[in-house]
Formats: C-alpha cells, sequence, structure tokens
C-alpha cells in the first residue's frame, strides 16, 4: 500500500505539465508557437514528451506500475478478509478486568436467562456462545467487518476508475466543429467532417456513431459590462432509424445541457460571427462567401478572419492565380471607432462593421500545403506575390471599388456555434467505480471495528445460595472515538437486567 500511495503522488505530479503546459493533441500551433519561443529549452522539453504528457513513456509507465501495485496488494488482503470473515471471534480472555473497557455486576438471575438476553441485545454482532469451567459461560461477539468491506471497496474503485481510464483513452474521441447557425448542418459521419479531431489509441474515425445535427438559430444573452451571461440554440437531430426516415428531432441546446444521441455528446463550446462578403468582378460575375472569423477579444468579440475568392471563368492557371482576392481584416459586432482604428465596445450584434485588407495575387492554395481558414499565406506576402490593394472601414451594406473596377461588398453577418462531440463507452463504468470509491471510503472512515465478551459465572453463597456473576469487557480494533459510549449502554443493558440488590 506505501508503494501505491507513492504512485499515487507521482501520477498526480506527474499531470501537472499536462495543465501547466500546451499539449499537442488539444492545440498544435499553440505547442509549435510555445517552441518556437522558448528555444533551446522548448526543444528539450519536446524530446522529454512535455507535450504530451498523458501519452509520453514516463506517464504510462507510472500508470501502469500504479494498477499493478493496487492489484498486488488488493490480493492478498482480499485473502485475509474472505479468512477473517470465516473466522469466528476470539475466544473470552481470562481477565476481563484488563481490557480497555470493562463492566462487573452481580444479579440473582440464572445463567441461561442472563446469556439469552445478552445474545438478544447483541442481535446484528456476529456472537458465539461457550462454555466455561465451574458451570459458567460466555459470549464473543464483534461487530464492524464493514469498514474493511469499504477500505476494500474504496481500493478496487480506485483500480476500476484507472482501468476505465485507460479503456476510456483507446476507445473514446472528441471532435469540434462550427457550424453557422442558419440551418447548416453537420453529420458525425466521418473525422473530414471536423474542424479538429482527437481519436482515441483504438479510433480510426471510420466506424463512428451515425447522427446529423442542424443549428437554426443562436441567442446569447451578455450582462452590462459584456460578460455573457447564458448561450442556446434551437437544433434538430437525427439518429438511429431516424436517418432512414429523416425525421428531425428538436432539441433546445445550451451550455452543460449536451444534446445525447447515439451514444455521443454534442456540447455548445461557444459562438462567433461569419461576415459574408460578395464580390463583383469587372465583368459582372459575382461570387459570395460566408466564413467564420475568430474572436480575439472574448469580452467584445473582435474577431479576425480571411474570406478567399477565385475569380471564375479564368482557364489560364498563371492568370488564375494572380487575380485570387482575399479579404482579411477585423469584425466588431458594435462598432467603435478610436480615430480610424475599429474596435468592439459590446459582444452583441447591434451596429456591425469591419475594417478590412482587399489582398490580391497568389494566395498559395496551389502549393499543397494546408492553410487555415482564419488567415492568409504569410510568405506569400513575403515574396511579393500577394499585395494590399485596398484598406477600408465598411458599415453593413457598404462596399469599395478596386483599381480595376472590382467592388467588395459587405452584406451581411451569420452568427456561428462551436459544437464538440465527446465519445466515451466508459463513463457510466466510470461513474460507477467513482460512487465505489466515495461509499467504500464512508464505510471506513465511518464504520468502528469492536469487540465484547461477556462471562457469565455462578457463584455460591455461603448458606448454600447461589448467585450470578456477570462481566462485560470491550474493545475497539481501531482509534475511532465513540465505542467507550457504545459500550457504556451496551454494558448498562446488560449489567441492569435482573440486578441483584447490594
Amino acid at each position: 500500500m506505501r508503494t501505491a500511495l507513492i504512485l499515487l503522488f507521482l501520477l498526480a505530479l506527474a499531470a501537472l505539465p499536462g495543465a501547466l503546459l500546451p499539449q499537442r493533441s488539444l492545440n498544435e500551433p499553440k505547442t509549435l508557437e510555445y517552441i518556437s519561443q522558448h528555444g533551446w529549452w522548448g526543444q528539450v522539453l519536446d524530446r522529454l514528451q512535455f507535450f504530451d504528457v498523458y501519452s509520453s513513456v514516463w506517464f504510462s509507465a507510472i500508470y501502469l506500475l500504479l494498477m499493478v501495485s493496487l492489484v498486488g496488494c488488493l490480493l492478498p488482503r482480499s485473502v485475509d478478509y474472505v479468512r477473517s470473515m470465516r473466522a469466528k471471534p476470539v475466544l473470552t480472555p481470562r481477565n476481563l478486568a484488563r481490557m480497555p473497557h470493562h463492566a462487573r455486576a452481580e444479579t440473582d438471575a440464572e445463567v441461561g436467562d442472563v446469556i439469552s438476553a445478552s445474545k438478544s441485545r447483541l442481535r446484528g454482532w456476529r456472537v458465539v456462545e461457550r462454555e466455561e469451567n465451574g458451570g459458567g459461560r460466555s459470549i464473543s461477539a464483534e461487530r464492524g467487518y464493514l469498514r474493511e468491506t469499504g477500505n476494500l471497496l474504496f481500493h478496487f474503485g480506485m483500480l476500476g476508475v484507472i482501468v476505465t481510464f485507460a479503456l476510456g483513452a483507446m476507445y473514446s474521441y472528441e471532435g469540434q466543429v462550427i457550424v453557422l447557425a442558419d440551418g447548416d448542418e453537420f453529420c458525425n459521419a466521418g473525422i473530414y467532417n471536423y474542424d479538429s479531431f482527437n481519436p482515441g489509441l483504438r479510433v480510426d474515425g471510420t466506424e463512428l456513431n451515425p447522427f446529423c445535427v442542424r443549428v437554426n438559430d443562436f441567442k446569447a444573452t451578455y450582462a452590462p459590462t459584456g460578460q455573457p451571461v447564458g448561450y442556446e440554440s434551437n437544433i434538430q437531430y437525427q439518429s438511429g432509424a431516424d436517418l432512414d426516415s429523416r425525421t428531425w428531432r428538436p432539441y433546445h441546446l445550451q451550455v452543460n445541457e449536451p444534446l445525447r444521441t447515439a451514444g455521443d455528446r454534442v456540447y455548445l463550446l461557444g459562438h462567433g460571427y461569419a461576415p459574408t462578403f460578395t464580390v463583383t468582378f469587372p465583368d459582372g460575375s459575382q461570387r459570395t462567401q460566408t466564413i467564420q472569423w475568430r474572436p480575439v477579444d472574448q469580452i467584445t468579440m473582435l474577431s479576425e478572419g480571411a474570406t478567399k475568392f477565385e475569380r471564375p471563368d479564368v482557364t489560364d492557371s498563371e492568370q488564375r492565380r494572380k487575380s485570387q482576392l482575399a479579404i482579411t481584416g477585423l469584425f466588431a459586432p458594435t462598432a467603435a471607432l478610436q480615430g480610424n482604428i475599429l474596435t468592439s465596445s459590446f459582444p452583441e450584434l447591434t451596429d456591425p462593421a469591419v475594417a478590412v485588407d482587399v489582398m490580391r495575387g497568389d494566395l498559395g492554395v496551389d502549393s499543397g500545403r494546408g492553410q487555415s481558414i482564419f488567415e492568409i499565406d504569410q510568405s506569400m506576402v513575403d515574396n511579393g506575390r500577394l499585395q494590399r490593394v485596398a484598406r477600408e472601414n465598411l458599415g453593413l451594406g457598404q462596399e469599395l471599388t478596386l483599381d480595376d473596377g472590382t467592388r467588395v461588398r459587405f452584406d451581411s453577418v451569420q452568427p456561428w456555434v462551436s459544437l464538440q462531440v465527446s465519445h466515451d463507452p466508459t463513463q457510466v463504468w466510470v461513474l460507477g467505480f467513482a460512487v465505489a470509491m466515495f461509499v467504500g471510503l464512508g464505510g471506513s472512515l465511518f464504520v468502528k471495528r469492536r469487540r465484547l465478551w461477556v462471562r457469565v459465572t455462578p457463584v455460591a453463597d455461603g448458606d448454600d445460595k447461589r448467585h450470578t456473576v456477570v462481566e462485560v469487557g470491550g474493545l475497539a480494533r481501531t482509534d475511532q472515538a465513540g465505542y467507550g459510549e457504545e459500550f457504556t449502554r451496551i454494558a448498562g443493558d446488560l449489567l441492569t437486567r435482573d440486578r441483584r440488590a447490594p
């Protein structure tokens, strides 16, 4: 048990870097940024797997050693527990006066009557009656076996939590996706539908539980200071037979009130805004896009992003790359200008505006490298292949005209919601083992293991009259206080019955 406690402390200590340092599985860009900012020290931490703590070799080793240690501790204790449960209470000590708790009285009642009354009073105790020399009889009683039961239940519950957590890391998955709150749909059909996906070790993304979600609207409530009070969204979902019948069921999704369907949980994490831009090219052709922009200030919801366009009907690849457009900049749901600098004064959508830089040239989308939807490829700007051709603040419905006659109009804004889908087949088992731990801990803390003996001895008086001497002794097998009061009550009940007058 000492080894298990040491390993449990080491496991808690080893988990600290996972809470203090960015983890690659949660946010790889932030992790890479942290490594680059800290130079050689970041490289050393990366080699030591401090940015992948929970899948690192040293964390897994401690985890497995703790599990082995608990198994090695619980097996012999379980064997001893079974033996103690089958064993009879110990013999009555020869001298009960040496016990920590002792009481003695004389009575005119018969030995058998005293024994019967004692056994009746000790109902619920494990009682063994024994014959003694001289016609006397004694009772050995013990109670509080549930203390060790609770102790074992607590440790088996802990072992169960460790095992189920390990299984959860193998068979669970978690994914995040941004969905426009204007009737857009998301289906749990594969990892390609997610913006980010964190699979378990045994999850390859090919056998996800099928269901679909349609986000109809979104409403946020704010305090006067701009702090969010609540998020809610009316959604519809399909799962199981509803997918075949194309039946949509309504659900009111709120923070901490997830949708539970198809064995998964769908959480509402946050929200943002997606501005809609329309680009009208000199030949009259138009392109309209609504792309989410990410908040850079969670209080005012000031957001940044990049909406990218390609000129239609351009067949020449070189000409197409030179005519690509990107509208980048800031979006404010409640516009506030400090000179010409756009900022936001409140997170609610009351007076939307954008401060845009229109970039023209090669966006680098044909380079074969993945790009963030929230920003442009800065390397294209640095080498001059992507240039800024306009900068302006636009209110809702306003437009600007580029040097070649292309018009860019800020049309509207749509809210988007961030959803998280979590799948953990072991969560019910984790809950059950956690409850078992608390029940076992309560039993081990509040149940007292104690023993009690009653010796009844007949004694002859000088003129052939007989009386009975009753002795009661008690011993608490734990240091917990409270047995003294209980012993006094029991001894009082046993010794005052038909007590002999002095």
